[in-house]
């Protein structure tokens, strides 16, 4: 195991770009100014576009779209009603469906979102869509993304500023990236969210699939189901998501607190 010792500086640095996360109140690592991340997540979410294949499936498609634009609508409705709506500058949605057998899907800053296609049978329906977006858009507005990227650039950087960092080594950085929000398959650098992240993204997921008028029970069922698959290989999913009774049980208990923001539409 490789010790990395961070300098004073990054200490420092982490005192000053300590931030807190929208709802839970939890305090996180901003090394990476917002601007930033809503440009990088631009920039590398429109070249994931050009090199991956859309579904032509146009129900599929749409399903996936009325389920995001659902929730980006209980989302600014949340953030309006706590009086945090700053917190949503700059966000511009967007919701695809990729064609892939991969069982994933995955969220950039500025709400970016990708289903793949592979996802799709252990969904079912829209009220599955539903989770696995509520979940995603979840990580964003948490800014997990951004405390996930600091933490790795502190790690392979140190103190060097994000700018040198991607002038010197932008590949890395890239990698780094698409890393952070579970779309790294491809780029052989996947690394897990921590559990604080998943519990995070799961309970806030309920809460703004019901505020949008989706079943949020189906969340307890959707893990039920992605628990049974997996085996030696688990798909890329459960790399970034992993799912066990102890997560399947913070569902059950976070369930209550979701149902109260439940009316089916």
């Amino acid at each position: 195991m490789r010790f990395v010792t961070i300098p004073v500086i990054t200490l420092l640095a982490f005192t000053l770009t300590c931030s807190t996360v929208p709802i839970t109140g939890r305090k996180q690592l901003h090394l990476i100014p917002s601007s930033q991340m809503m440009s990088m997540s631009s920039q590398q979410y429109s070249e994931f576009l050009k090199t991956n294949k859309l579904s032509a499936n146009q129900e599929q498609a749409q399903m996936v779209k009325r389920a995001g634009l659902r929730i980006q609508k209980a989302v600014e409705q949340y953030f309006t009603e706590q009086k945090m709506s700053s917190h949503l500058s700059g966000y511009k949605w967007e919701f695809n469906l990729v064609e892939s057998k991969d069982i994933n899907a995955w969220a950039m800053p500025g709400g970016k979102v990708v289903f793949y296609t592979g996802i799709l049978p252990l969904c079912r329906d829209e009220n599955g869509v539903a989770v696995v977006m509520g979940h995603e858009i979840a990580h964003a507005v948490a800014n997990h993304g951004n405390e996930r990227m600091s933490q790795m650039l502190l790690i392979q950087f140190g103190a060097v500023a994000l700018a040198e960092a991607l002038n010197s080594r932008p590949e890395l950085t890239q990698q780094l990236w698409m890393a952070a929000f579970g779309a790294g398959a491809q780029v052989g650098l996947l690394l897990p969210y921590s559990r604080l992240h998943e519990y995070e993204a799961d309970h806030l997921g309920l809460i703004f699939m019901a505020i949008a008028g989706y079943d949020p029970n189906e969340g307890l069922l959707f893990w039920e189901r992605m628990s049974k698959i997996g085996g030696s290989r688990p798909p890329e999913f459960l790399n970034t998501h992993p799912s066990d009774e102890a997560r399947i049980k913070k569902i059950k208990g976070a369930l209550p607190s979701a149902m109260k923001y439940y009316k089916p539409n």
